[in-house]
């Protein structure tokens, strides 16, 4: 596995080269290849999970009363 440093990007004067604020730095041969860390999405995340099978537990939980809703 190459060598890979997470690091921070820094504006200069408001401009940036990359979009983002973080990005991955890592040696490939004489070349040094910065990229952009890219956000995962909650349904990229999701789509990773397995479903659950189990159950849940019973949760004692009984309704606010009607003045401590309005």
């Amino acid at each position: 596995m190459p060598n890979l440093r997470h690091v921070k990007l820094l504006r200069r004067r408001g401009h940036q080269l990359m979009p983002g604020e973080e990005a991955i730095m890592r040696r490939d041969g004489d070349r040094l290849v910065i990229e952009p860390v890219r956000k995962r999405s909650l349904l990229a995340l999701l789509k990773t999970m397995k479903p659950f099978d189990g159950d849940f537990p019973e949760i004692d939980d009984p309704p606010l009363p009607a003045e401590k809703i309005f």
